[in-house]
């Protein structure tokens, strides 16, 4: 029973993808005032952080507590759930699972806008954040040198947090694309659990200071707040795109049809005669004056006639026996005149 509303799950799931369905209408976010606003004070949080960590203040040594306190040891229990948890904050398992997602969305809705967003989104996070990284190289708690130092210029690449950014904005992309609003609300609460989960286990586990993943919260929402500005290079993208495929299939359908190869049966090809057959296909001698001598001298192979049929051996001309006394004539010789 079980397995027949199996199948019978399966059919109608099938027969509905088979259907074109009508893509809903989503609309396209702009930059609103409210957006404007929360992104210029997203931003001066951001320069605020990083001018309290160059300046060594009093969030570095906030840093330095939280480390020191070793949350860690506090809560062992929890070391091993979080370590799984914290894979949420990679880019790879996240951006598999994300635009996998996105591509079924792609595929129902006949629109290649949810991909190319989460491209460009995940584009935009790598440079901007790689930038800061490199730039200041910060170490680690657990590769400090100096206690009480920032930590800056020394080669390291953790400042902001990379796990923190990347949750905000793979988690938050599901957000940005939902097409209705309250599909919008759930998932950004969804969304900003993860996210700030994320960032609380890198500071738990010790991979990251505090400041990190402050600096990495207002990165990864700095990012979903400026996508609407992308909106028309992704527009732009998507209709190449589609005009790309439109040409190929017209060329694909208009292309000229190959000959078709000759069949090679059996019927239009017959074998080679066999030797035997060509003799005996052969004229007789005489037929062909022409011929070569090796032709002429084949001839078909007759069964042996009666005595009367038979050639006569002795040569035409007198029948009596040459005489005894009388010498051979000289065929050759010549008679005397």
């Amino acid at each position: 029973m079980r397995t027949d509303r199996f199948i019978t799950r399966l059919d109608r799931l099938s027969a509905r993808l088979d259907r074109e369905p009508e893509p809903p209408k989503i609309e396209t976010p702009r930059m609103s005032r409210t957006r404007v606003v929360l992104f210029g004070a997203t931003l001066a949080f951001y320069l605020a952080i990083v001018v309290a960590v160059l300046t060594s203040s009093w969030l570095v040594d906030l840093d330095w507590k939280v480390f020191m306190f070793r949350p860690f040891q506090q809560w062992p229990e929890l070391h091993a759930f979080l370590d799984y948890f914290v894979v949420l904050g990679q880019r790879g398992p996240t951006a598999v699972m994300v635009a996998a997602w996105l591509g079924w969305r792609s595929w129902r809705q006949h629109t290649l806008r949810p991909l190319l967003t989460l491209g460009a989104a995940l584009l935009l996070l790598n440079i901007t954040v790689g930038a800061v990284k490199l730039g200041l190289g910060r170490l680690g708690p657990h590769y400090a040198t100096t206690i009480g130092s920032a930590e800056l210029y020394q080669g390291g690449d953790i400042f902001p947090s990379g796990h923190t950014a990347n949750a905000v904005v793979t988690w938050g992309i599901l957000a940005y694309l939902a097409s209705t609003p309250r599909t919008r609300r759930y998932l950004s609460v969804l969304s900003s659990v993860i996210a700030l989960g994320v960032g609380a286990t890198t500071v738990y586990l010790g991979t990251h200071w505090l400041s990190d993943v402050l600096l990495g919260w207002a990165a990864g929402l700095l990012i979903l707040l400026a996508l609407p500005w992308a909106e028309p290079m992704i527009g732009r993208a998507e209709a190449v795109i589609f005009a790309v495929r439109e040409r190929w299939r017209a060329r694909r359908r208009f292309a000229p049809a190959l000959p078709s190869p000759v069949p090679t049966s059996p019927a239009m090809f017959p074998p080679r005669r066999r030797a035997q057959d060509a003799d005996q296909q052969r004229e007789p001698v005489g037929a062909g004056a022409g011929r070569s001598a090796t032709a002429l001298r084949t001839t078909v192979q007759r069964p042996h006639g009666t005595r009367s049929e038979r050639t006569p051996v002795t040569p035409a001309g007198s029948r009596r026996p040459p005489h005894a006394d009388r010498s051979p004539r000289n065929p050759q010789a010549r008679p005397v005149n």
